[in-house]
Order: C-alpha cells, then structure tokens, then sequence
C-alpha cells in the first residue's frame, strides 16, 4: 500500500519515498484513529497526511518523553535541533530527520504556509515550561500553535468547493476540538507528567485545583466536584465541535467521508468518556473496535460514492489543492 500511494502522489526519489514510509509507519503505530481516517482519502494525497502527522508525532515525543529517558535540557536541544532541520528543510529542501525532508515536499507540493509550522514549533516549546493554563483564553492561545495549525496545513491538501478560507476558521476548529477531546481523555496521564491542560477557571468554577486532581489520580477515589468539571469541559469541547463541523460541506467531495470519520471517531470518545462516567483521572476511554470498524465501513461506502460521482464529472476540483 505503500508504494502504491507514493506512486501516486509522484514522489519518485528513493530517498524522500522512505522518509514519507518512515511518517506512515508513524500513523500507523501511533495514530489510530488518523490512520483510519486516511485511508478513506484519495490514494494520491495520503503521503502528504502522513509526512504532516509523523511530523507532529516526532515533535510531541520529544516533548513528553514517554520512556523518561531525557532531561529537561536535552529535551530542548532535541527541539532546537529539530526547529533548525525544519527551518532549513522548508527553505532548502531535504532535512537530517526523515520526518522533516517528508513535511518539507509536503509543505512545497501544497504551498502550505511556513508560518504555520513556526507557530507549531512554539507550542512545544511552551511544553517545556508551562504546566497548568489560568484561563480559557490561555489554553486557545497554546492550541493555535499545536492544534488549528494542523487543520490549517491539512486543508491544502484535502481541497475545497470553494475559496478556502471559508473553509479555514472550521479546520482550525476541528484541530482544536480534537485536541481539547484528547485533553479531556489524558488528563490522569498528563497529570503524571505534570501537567494540567484543562483550563483552571474552568476547574474552580466547580471546586477543583490541581491537588484535587493529584490527590483523586494517585488514591483512585472520585469526587462529584471532578465530575462536574469534566462534564463542562466536555460540553465547552462539543461546542468546538459545533464550530468544525460546516466546514466539512466544503471540502472537496472526494475527502468529505474521511473528515466526517475522523468527526465521528474522535466524538466517540467523547462518548466513551461519558459511558464510564468521567472516569478519566483512573482509566483511558476508547472508541471500541466495533464501532470503529462500523464508521470505517461507512465512510468507505460514502468514499466509493464520492469517486463514482467525481468519475461521473461532478465538479470535483482537480488536483485536491483548492482554490
């Protein structure tokens, strides 16, 4: 399958083909939900996705450092060094990490914005430092960089129907509201790496601070003050929602099944969170396999009726890249 995407999308020197593999691989391990999502998107424009995705995975691993391996200022040398390849990759081409020359084609192919990934790259940075965020307003300031950004450099690549920054303001959102849902499904596991991503006017509103949080995560006890505070925090990110979802109308046809599964996977858990009753300080919530499967299934029905109809001279714009 991979060759067959890379085939497609023109990407013909042995080099940048195993970068881009190496981004794929990174999709596919780390990003369930993504990964599915892609494989409903025309097969030409799938390698870009993942050279965007591999991309952030690199520079969030070296930011949360998973295994505890680095310090504190290797972890910024790492970033530095990483900002350095990217700055140079997107201006010259090319890159010492695989994941940095597949985003520096990508972001060429696509004309993606360079300031885009400069924003990004502040954000992790902020990783290095800020542990908790005072307000509401504060944590949207730390998402532009690491999450409306994503939705912003995708956007290119998927096309739309129509001048793409009506399209713009929906994929910053959805970016955003992915991440507030990861937010809320990791807060016990960043809360072990010392941080505390749900705004706190949010949490005292309802009574709750960090010890609260520290004291229900390490005792495995629960608190109605918590829950109310997830409860909101789940309502403030189906709000987001809210906010993407018209943007997905349009899009380019021929990606609309893929946006829309990814919509629908990443509400799941939202769900999910729900279902065990805001219990995430103690347990991860997930999407089960089966109604995994069962959205993958139907967003492959709806791509296949989206390629007969482009086939057919729908209008569908060429080249994916929008207007």
């Amino acid at each position: 399958m991979t060759r067959r995407e890379l085939d497609a999308a023109g990407i013909t020197d042995p080099t940048l083909r195993a970068a881009y593999a190496h981004c794929r691989q990174l999709n596919a391990r780390h990003g369930r939900t993504y990964f599915l999502a892609a494989r409903l998107l025309p097969v030409e424009r799938r390698s870009a996705v993942h050279a965007l995705y591999g991309f952030a995975r690199w520079a969030d691993d070296i930011v949360d450092d998973l295994d505890r391996r680095l310090t504190g200022p290797a972890r910024d040398r790492l970033l530095r060094r990483l900002e350095a390849d990217l700055a140079h990759g997107l201006r010259a081409g090319g890159g010492d990490e695989p994941v940095v020359r597949a985003v520096a084609d990508t972001a060429a192919r696509y004309a993606i914005d360079h300031s885009l990934f400069a924003d990004f790259m502040v954000s992790m940075r902020s990783d290095l430092s800020v542990t908790d965020y005072p307000a509401y307003s504060d944590l949207l300031a730390y998402m532009h960089g690491s999450a409306a950004v994503i939705g912003l450099q995708i956007l290119p690549v998927l096309g739309t129907t129509g001048p793409r920054e009506e399209a713009a303001p929906h994929a910053a959102a959805l970016g955003v509201a992915f991440q507030l849902t990861n937010f809320l499904r990791d807060v016990g596991e960043d809360l072990d790496r010392g941080r505390v991503y749900l705004p706190a006017d949010l949490l005292a509103a309802h009574g709750v601070d960090r010890a609260l949080l520290e004291w229900s995560r390490r005792t495995g006890r629960r608190d109605r003050r918590i829950r109310a505070a997830l409860i909101a925090a789940e309502a403030l990110t189906r709000g987001v929602y809210r906010e993407a979802e018209p943007g997905i109308a349009i899009l380019d046809p021929q990606v609309r099944p893929c946006i829309r599964t990814a919509f629908t996977l990443y509400g799941g858990i939202l769900d999910a969170i729900a279902g065990q009753d805001y219990a995430v300080l103690h347990r991860r919530a997930v999407v089960s396999r089966g109604r995994r499967a069962t959205t993958a299934a139907y967003g492959a029905l709806r791509t296949v009726g989206a390629r007969c109809r482009a086939r057919a001279g729908a209008g569908v714009p060429a080249g994916g890249r929008g207007q």
